[in-house]
């Protein structure tokens, strides 16, 4: 019994020198092979962060000092030189979107382009803004997405202002929700679409009986009957 165990031992010791033996010639036949490889990961790895030093994040460096000079105009209310810029060394929100639309900059300066258009009565221009903008965020995502729903009320979308809304109203804010909850009924109350809105004021009486939007909310659900 002991020569059987002797023997199985040998066997499984001969099959892992023949296995290392076999990847020791294979990695010799191929070291070429493999330097190459290494040689070009190690590249590709440099070329990164060489990418990232030197391009990315000056450019992001670039576009927060526009950012800043568009929100000083912004913060006064002067909405045109805040969107399109001054004569001096302000470019403004809307070439901010274009130049910097791959970074997280530039995606905050269609937000601020799409409030901007919004003011000026461009409300067009203003969904077309503010749908690049997305942020995981409670308070600015589902503010952004409920004046979206006010520019295309403004065009006369209704059924994208409504969406709109209810996407708003998803963030479970406890006071943007029963905001855009309100402005949804009222859509839907102008597509004639009673069911929804009916389902609308249940949802902001029963989930959100604290708002001011609840304190009339009895005589809304009651035009739905």
């Amino acid at each position: 019994m002991a020569k059987k165990e002797f023997q199985k031992e040998d066997e499984q010791l001969q099959n892992v020198e023949n296995t290392v033996s076999a990847a020791t010639l294979w990695f010799e036949k191929n070291s070429k092979l493999i330097s190459w490889i290494i040689c070009a990961v190690i590249v590709v790895v440099l070329a990164v962060m060489a990418v990232n030093k030197y391009i990315i994040q000056p450019k992001k460096a670039e576009a927060s000092q526009e950012n800043a000079k568009a929100v000083a105009y912004f913060m006064q209310g002067d909405w045109q030189k805040a969107l399109n810029g001054d004569e001096a060394d302000c470019i403004g929100f809307a070439e901010i979107a274009d130049k910097y639309s791959l970074y997280q900059q530039g995606e905050l300066a269609a937000l601020y382009a799409g409030i901007c258009n919004y003011k000026l009565g461009n409300y067009e221009d203003a969904a077309n803004y503010l749908k690049q903008f997305s942020a995981d965020d409670l308070v600015i995502d589902p503010s952004a997405k409920m004046l979206l729903g006010d520019a295309y009320v403004e065009m006369g979308e209704l059924k994208k202002a409504a969406s709109s809304f209810m996407a708003a109203a998803a963030s479970k804010n406890e006071i943007i929700a029963p905001i855009a909850l309100k402005k949804a009924g009222n859509v839907y109350m102008a597509l004639d679409d009673k069911k929804a809105a009916h389902n609308v004021y249940v949802t902001i009486r029963d989930e959100y009986p604290q708002s001011s939007e609840a304190s009339d909310i009895e005589k809304y659900i009651a035009l739905t009957k």
